[in-house]
């Protein structure tokens, strides 16, 4: 037995709930946690883990941030509300800093970027008073620069006018970094 799969079956409540609108990606990543030894519940949307909260709060969760019917911030929320001490992950595949500030404020103990390995999640649901290892391919700097004009291009609800003069840059230039790709 793996040192994972002994930390899981020792925990007193391994409920673990995975809510995405991906399908596919639901189910693989609800079977991966299952052999892993947590007892999974899948969910495809808010209003679905909404009422699973209300019947049940789960010990763990891996959640969706973006979702068809809303947020999986709600969510973090909604568990936080019944079960402060639950585990909560967010995944996404819009990663960005702003969205990672919003998850960990409403009560996530991590953030993932899609697609996340299901070692990497259960490692990250299990770290308790751990912190996380260094990252292998840390941001580069010209990343974290458009990461922070788009969380302040967001903030100023998508105003180039309010963002430019917020950053004092010009608003052209602002405009050719909007139009380009993320760096990497």
């Amino acid at each position: 037995m793996s040192d994972l799969a002994t930390l899981i079956a020792d925990l007193p409540d391994r409920s673990l709930m995975v809510l995405d609108d991906d399908m596919a990606l639901r189910t693989r990543l609800g079977r991966a946690l299952e052999q892993r030894g947590f007892d999974v519940r899948m969910a495809s949307g808010v209003t679905e883990a909404l009422d699973m909260v209300k019947t049940a709060a789960p010990a763990f969760a891996v959640l969706d941030m973006r979702l068809e019917d809303g947020s999986g911030l709600a969510v973090v929320q909604a568990i936080q509300d019944v079960r402060p001490d639950a585990r909560v992950i967010m995944l996404t595949g819009y990663g960005n800093i702003a969205t990672a500030v919003a998850a960990v404020k409403a009560g996530a103990v991590d953030y993932l970027a899609k697609p996340a390995d299901a070692d990497d999640i259960t490692r990250a649901l299990l770290a308790i008073g751990v912190a996380a290892a260094p990252p292998e391919n840390p941001m580069s700097a010209d990343r974290v620069r458009w990461e922070h004009i788009q969380r302040v291009y967001e903030l100023c609800g998508h105003n180039v006018s309010d963002t430019a003069r917020r950053l004092s840059m010009h608003r052209r230039t602002l405009q050719r970094i909007l139009a380009k790709r993320a760096p990497r």
